[in-house]
């Protein structure tokens, strides 16, 4: 491209100079009207005019690099040179531009880097002339040529070496002049793109802290109104969009709102509970579990329930996952507080039932049951709990009374080594609270023991020991799990050890008091006859014969006695206790006969 550029140069000057006679310029024709013959050129004037038209060619060519590149090109015209390397200034460092076919030096490389922009010999194998020449502007330092001679040059050679130096210094000069208003253009467009882009960010991030601070104030005002676990969820729905629920840390629902609330709640499974409560707990920040985005309520490390939004889209974004942050934190104080009064009320249940069965006052208990929201003065059941894989701390006493109120059991409760106590204002039913708590614990592997109905709070210490009684008789019992009753244990009632004067009289009672009263009343020997019958072997001629009554007396009396006590002389069950209770009346009672 140089080439043809410098040639199109020689050809217009060929042009215009073809236009006279060849030399003709400032010359006068002689008296026959002709024009002396020019003397030949010279090589200073052929060096000349390949400088005019390299000069030329550099002026064009508005590309810096291609600048260098024809000076390289042409230097070899201006004496016996070559043009070993050239360097342009970019950037403050000098960038090598070695010559087609050769390969920079790096010696060469670091001297021109010791001259600091001056002029200097440099050292070329196999030339024993080298210089290191400045393109110097009136800006400055634009780069270097690294010129080497076969020989020394002449002082002509030299001078127009200069000579072309300072055209291609010149040129730069031009090119870099040129280049500079479109690079400040393009600097000032770069300027103003990221002025803009900072001014987005700033305004995106003060839309961030605006956001965050409203979300941060409405959980706060929520928080303060006293709403509860509903004002929260309520807050934490219109903001998102999206259903909204609290669970309690066993994965039972405490509130939830928004569409999609499903009825009934599904039952929680304990061990999947504490499974998906660890993997929570492992994250930083709210974590996806299938169509829910999750997090923990634990202000203290403890976890006390669980926030969560329904996203079956996979909408939440970066504000929905604040919005639930600030929620959580909005919600750990009311549950904490939840908390800590649960606790005040468990441990005055506990003093309270702690004395019950130790004993106490009347009038005293009474007063701190109304304290406590309960009812003393109602019919009362003692209920003891036994899970032998769970300890009887205050978290199985927890899940205890949450189970028990699940039923609709109202009770106070205590706990002892290895069992808890219920005081219920009613007889349990005989299942339900065993299959709430089988839930609850994840193990069937328990037992309750259920004493009889207890009309004063004097009789509440008897009750627990008939309670314990009834545990114990099941948990040595072929099915060890499971509810049993004290009323219904029957002759296991007087049986084994710490069973007194007062456990035979209210056995007899139980199974022969109708009889009793009703003789005492009509002057009868209904109790008598009974025991006649055993002691005769349920023969009916030996038993009239001992009574010296007639076999149908005997007939009659017997089925009065079915219709007064109401048990069937036919089943074996009623048939042993009535059996026993008459041996009790007669032997250790002392009844008559």
């Amino acid at each position: 491209m140089a080439d043809s550029r410098t040639h199109s140069l020689y050809h217009r000057r060929s042009d215009w100079e073809g236009s006279l006679p060849r030399g003709s310029a400032g010359r006068k024709p002689t008296a026959a009207g002709r024009y002396p013959r020019p003397p030949a050129p010279t090589p200073a004037d052929h060096a000349l005019r390949d400088l005019m038209a390299l000069s030329r060619a550099l002026f064009d060519t508005p590309d810096e690099g291609e600048i260098l590149r024809l000076a390289m090109d042409h230097i070899g015209a201006a004496g016996p040179y070559r043009v070993e390397v050239g360097y342009l200034k970019v950037g403050g460092d000098l960038v090598p531009s070695p010559r087609k076919g050769q390969t920079h030096a790096s010696a060469v490389g670091r001297r021109v880097g010791e001259l600091a922009g001056q002029d200097g010999p440099v050292a070329v194998p196999g030339r024993p002339w080298g210089r290191a020449l400045g393109l110097r502007g009136l800006e400055g330092l634009h780069g270097y040529l690294v010129v080497t001679s076969r020989s020394r040059p002449t002082e002509a050679e030299r001078s127009l070496l200069a000579t072309l130096v300072r055209h291609t210094a010149a040129a730069l000069s031009v090119a870099f002049a040129h280049h500079r208003p479109r690079e400040d253009a393009l600097e000032l467009h770069r300027l103003r793109d990221e002025r803009a882009a900072l001014q987005r960010q700033l305004i995106s991030v003060v839309a961030e802290l605006g956001y965050q601070r409203a979300v941060h104030a409405l959980m706060a005002d929520v928080a303060a109104s006293s709403g509860g676990e509903e004002a929260i969820t309520r807050a934490l729905h219109g903001l998102t969009g999206l259903p909204a629920l609290v669970e309690d840390r066993f994965g039972r629902l405490r509130s939830w709102t928004g569409p999609g609330h499903p009825d009934p709640y599904p039952e929680p499974d304990p061990v999947r509970q504490d499974e998906m409560l660890h993997a929570v707990a492992r994250q930083a920040g709210p974590v996806r579990i299938k169509d829910r985005l999750i997090t923990l309520i634990r202000p203290h490390g403890e976890i006390l329930g669980v926030l969560a939004l329904v996203d079956a889209r996979n909408e939440a974004d970066e504000h929905t996952v604040l919005a639930l942050e600030h929620a959580a934190m909005s919600l750990a104080p009311e549950l904490t507080h939840l908390r800590n009064l649960a606790e005040v009320e468990l441990r005055l249940h506990r003093e309270l039932v702690d004395d019950l069965l130790a004993g106490t006052d009347e009038a005293s208990a009474y007063a701190r049951s109304e304290a406590v929201g309960h009812d003393l003065h109602r019919s009362h059941y003692v209920v003891v709990v036994q899970w032998p894989n769970r300890s009887a701390d205050d978290s199985f006493a927890q899940t205890v009374g949450r189970a028990a109120s699940a039923v609709g059991m109202r009770s106070l409760l205590t706990r002892r080594s290895d069992h808890v106590v219920l005081v219920a204002d009613d007889r349990p039913h005989a299942r339900a609270l065993y299959e709430a708590l089988a839930r609850e614990t994840g193990t069937r592997s328990g037992t309750i023991g259920v004493s009889a109905p207890c009309d004063s709070l004097h009789d509440i210490p008897h009750r627990y020991q008939e309670a314990q009684r009834a545990l114990e008789v099941r948990r040595h019992s072929r099915e060890h799990y499971g509810t049993t009753f004290f009323d219904e244990l029957g002759l296991y009632r007087i049986l084994g050890p710490g069973n007194g004067y007062r456990e035979l009289e209210t056995f007899v009672q139980e199974w022969l008091g109708q009889l009793i009263d009703y003789d005492s009343r009509h002057h009868a020997t209904m109790v008598e006859t009974l025991s006649r019958y055993f002691d005769c072997g349920g023969n009916y001629d030996e038993t009239a014969d001992s009574l010296a009554i007639h076999r149908s007396t005997l007939r009659y009396r017997l089925q009065r006695i079915r219709d007064i006590s109401g048990n069937d002389l036919a089943n074996v069950e009623d048939r042993l206790n009535l059996q026993v209770a008459t041996r009790v009346w007669k032997i250790v009672l002392g009844a008559p006969g």
